[in-house]
């Protein structure tokens, strides 16, 4: 099953949209062949999101980074503007994941909430345990990487466009996708070893339980 999302995202995040990019760019003009070249990934997306059968806080970020996503290239203008905008819009994802960790709220411990509940778990006992420490802090660097791949992102495309203009569209479909990997990986490997501390951790998973429980007896 896992190898048949991979192969179906490189088709539709990788595959199609250098299709169409390469194929209708003489008919259309690179504005429009951009644009065209973004339907099968927004169309999948939508699709992957309805699957979810749960909004909640992935579910809803995956759909604002979709509409904002497709609003800047919409708006954009002209082919140059869109590549542009993409790169204000990879450095404004960085920031939006540095606030998350100023304010406290690392938005990698609210996937992870996402993901513990449709596991069957308890929202509110694993909020209680994702913010004790080491796990907090795991979550809070898990979100570094998140704005670190942004940045990056937006700093090799600024370069592509200066150095290739228009001819960076391409260039940066397969770096969005490799950053996405790589990115995805990283998180994988981040959730992968907080389970293994929470596993190895009863006594985190006991004090949870005693302040739930000492909470309900004093709201009695």
């Amino acid at each position: 099953m896992k190898k048949n999302i991979v192969l179906l995202d490189l088709m539709i995040y990788v595959a199609l949209p250098l299709f169409v990019w390469n194929i209708l760019r003489d008919y259309t003009g690179d504005y429009y062949a951009m644009l065209l070249s973004s339907i099968p990934g927004i169309v999948y997306t939508i699709y992957r999101f309805i699957e979810m059968k749960k909004v909640n806080t992935f579910g809803l970020f995956i759909l604002f980074t979709l509409i904002v996503g497709t609003l800047i290239d919409v708006l954009a203008g002209s082919s140059l503007q869109l590549l542009w905008n993409n790169v204000y819009y990879a450095a404004g994802m960085s920031l939006f994941f540095l606030v998350t960790m100023m304010i406290k709220r690392p938005i990698a411990l609210y996937f992870a909430l996402d993901f513990a509940e449709l596991q069957g778990y308890d929202r509110t006992f694993s909020h209680r345990l994702f913010y004790k420490k080491p796990l907090y802090t795991l979550f809070q660097l898990i979100t570094l990487c998140f704005a670190m791949r942004s940045g990056i992102l937006a700093i090799v495309k600024t370069w592509l466009i200066i150095e290739y203009g228009v001819e960076a569209f391409d260039k940066g479909i397969i770096l969005r996708q490799a950053f996405s990997w790589i990115m995805s990986g990283i998180t994988f490997a981040g959730f992968f070893y907080i389970g293994k501390i929470i596993n190895k951790s009863p006594h985190l998973i006991k004090e949870v339980q005693d302040e739930l429980e000492e909470e309900k007896t004093k709201a009695v």
